[in-house]
């Protein structure tokens, strides 16, 4: 990624301008490249669901296996091997993303990459609702509005779909989940990717070695072009979520909050543009609830982001011109600051103006 460094100054700053375009730049390939997902697993027929998942699992761990030597980033290792709790964690996160990964491969082919973009759109309700009742979280008034909207969507949905809408429910439940185990591991994306599909790796290798062995593999058996396909499914994997890296560290995390949408948004639209799915008159009212929740989430988080932020700030000059707060400005700063991380991420949305070090924020990775 030679060229992705923000530009030195003369004086030996980075060029935050600059920065910050390319960090959108790669925010923008990142979420793109989740979007269009829905016109690559469908090239990977004749496999099964199972097959394409147990491909991209053992292609993934080759290809972070390859970017990991490259990058000489292998010091994480040991420690990680010696702390039995978090490897127990990423375990966890290990069987969590391969239920959400194995579900959506399913559904796009399947033929349900409308519902399969629900579960993206709802996933920040879902990690506001999982606060509430797993952490204890107290909402905020417009959070409960969002709430309560977002139920309501999947009751409309539900008689839409004469079912309950079990697939987005199941794809925005297990990506919640495992966004909160990752926050407790705290790996970067490259890490954590090669741990969990290093845990991955035996069983989906055993499968297809049983595959092959049972004469049922399409691996081989449709061409070359079909063998690569398959074998590309570890950089279709990796590459988003380098570039989703190269943007978390460049644009603020409230930026990239935003830019989480543009994954669902293009699966929807390549729903019902491309692969043209029913869109029924209590479909499009469902839609437009869960839309509304987030206008109304996202509107809520910016807001108490701004007035943090602003508070933080006041404190400062307080602290810097000796009034008599001076004594407690630092610490009341630090804690608006915190305040105002804790509130963006309960939204789904990461924390304002404070860029991770590698370490993978909200919507990352996507399926």
């Amino acid at each position: 990624m030679g060229g992705s460094e923000p530009v030195a100054g003369l004086d030996g700053t980075a060029d935050a301008g600059s920065g910050r375009k390319a960090g959108l730049l790669y925010g923008f390939a990142a979420y793109g490249m989740w979007g269009l997902f829905p016109l690559y697993w469908p090239l990977l027929q004749p496999a099964g669901a199972l097959e394409i998942l147990a491909h991209r699992m053992v292609w993934s761990l080759a290809t972070v296996a390859l970017a990991l030597l490259a990058l000489r980033r292998w010091g994480w290792i040991p420690g990680l091997l010696r702390q039995r709790r978090k490897l127990g964690l990423i375990t966890v996160a290990a069987a969590v993303i391969t239920v959400n990964w194995g579900l959506y491969i399913w559904s796009v082919n399947a033929g349900y990459v409308v519902e399969s973009s629900l579960g993206y759109f709802i996933n920040p309700l879902v990690t506001i609702a999982m606060g509430v009742l797993l952490l204890k979280e107290r909402l905020r008034p417009a959070q409960w509005v969002a709430v309560g909207t977002g139920f309501a969507a999947v009751v409309v949905l539900a008689v839409g779909y004469g079912r309950p809408p079990w697939i987005s429910l199941v794809l925005a439940f297990s990506f919640a989940t495992y966004g909160l185990v990752k926050k407790t591991v705290n790996l970067g994306g490259l890490e954590s990717l090669a741990a969990e599909t290093a845990i991955q790796f035996l069983p989906a290798l055993a499968y297809l070695l049983w595959l092959g062995s049972q004469g049922s593999a399409a691996f081989g058996s449709a061409g070359v072009g079909h063998m690569a396909l398959l074998a590309s499914a570890g950089l279709v994997t990796a590459v988003p979520l380098v570039c989703f890296g190269a943007a978390a560290i460049r644009v603020p995390l409230s930026t990239i909050g935003l830019l989480q949408y543009l994954a669902p948004v293009f699966q929807f639209l390549l729903g019902v543009l491309y692969f043209r799915e029913a869109m029924p008159p209590e479909r499009w009212a469902g839609f437009g609830l869960v839309w509304l929740a987030l206008s109304i989430l996202t509107w809520d988080a910016l807001r108490t982001a701004r007035r943090s932020r602003a508070r933080a700030q006041a404190l400062r000059r307080a602290a810097a011109t000796g009034s008599p707060a001076s004594g407690t400005a630092a610490s009341g700063a630090g804690a608006a600051e915190g305040t105002a991380s804790a509130q963006a991420s309960r939204a789904g949305a990461p924390a304002p103006e404070a860029p991770a070090a590698g370490a993978p924020a909200a919507g990352a990775p996507f399926s």
